[in-house]
């Protein structure tokens, strides 16, 4: 399970996406986003799959390496389904007893399933394309206006870079110590609820132990290659916008655009 968690992880390749400005991903994603929220009917989610299939074909990141990243939220998605279908009043489409199933909650499970699932992919999509150096750089850049207000924007920008590389550093270091203790006869499945958070000890304290060791191996090289934040700091690729990215804003709005206007038609699909 700790395996299939692809956010944060970086899929080498040779790809138009790939070579796309961090600002053009980071900004189509977020525009990706807010669309997904605005759109109220069936037909706008359908463009939108067909959006993001398109991107995916041409990120080259295999589909099953990005549906990976999908188990870990099973359990998330179903609670969402089962809650929204039957406490969701509304006709009435099936009963037992006092537990009742509706046709307005059915509706909305149906959206907010796709909804979740688009998100979680078009999310990952960028996190795939685009190495934490270039999220940094990107981020950075877009929020630089801040500076005028003494936000500071290279630090922000450096500690989500760092949140997202160690995601599937850390992720690695549970599997390895969870299949250590197993090896030492430890039991992770049976036992009640109160049981199995007892039995997780033996992976959180070494967890906690080898995070902090390597916050601080990592705060030692910063400060011994002179980190001192980003005031004067200068890049070795700095980013210029080229032709294919303000091609690829101009496809990016229009998808937007029509996801958006598509999906607030009012009608029946």
């Amino acid at each position: 399970m700790l395996r299939d968690i692809t956010i944060g992880q970086y899929y080498q390749s040779n790809s138009i996406i790939h070579k796309l400005d961090p600002r053009v991903k980071i900004v189509s994603t977020i525009l990706f986003l807010i669309s997904l929220f605005i759109v109220d009917n069936f037909l706008g989610y359908a463009v939108a799959i067909i959006y993001l299939a398109v991107v995916i074909r041409l990120s080259k990141v295999p589909f099953k390496f990005i549906m990976r990243g999908m188990k870990s939220i099973i359990l998330l998605l179903l609670i969402t389904v089962v809650f929204n279908a039957f406490l969701t009043p509304g006709q009435v489409i099936f009963s037992f007893g006092f537990v009742k199933m509706t046709l307005e909650g059915v509706t909305l499970a149906s959206k907010m399933a796709i909804r979740l699932i688009l998100l979680i992919i078009g999310s990952s999509i960028m996190t795939l394309t685009t190495t934490p150096n270039q999220l940094t750089d990107g981020l950075e850049s877009l929020l630089k206006v801040l500076n005028k207000i003494n936000v500071p924007v290279h630090e922000i920008a450096m500690m989500m870079s760092i949140a997202l590389r160690f995601i599937p550093i850390l992720m690695e270091e549970t599997d390895k110590i969870m299949k250590a203790q197993m090896a030492r006869c430890a039991d992770f499945e049976s036992g009640n609820i109160l049981q199995r958070a007892k039995n997780l000890v033996p992976i959180l304290v070494p967890l906690f132990i080898s995070a902090f060791r390597r916050a601080n191996d990592l705060a030692m090289a910063m400060e011994a290659r002179c980190y001192r934040g980003g005031d004067g700091r200068t890049k070795m690729k700095p980013l210029i916008y080229e032709k294919k990215d303000f091609i690829a804003y101009i496809f990016i709005i229009a998808f937007n655009l029509m996801i958006i206007i598509i999906g607030k038609m009012k009608f029946v699909i």
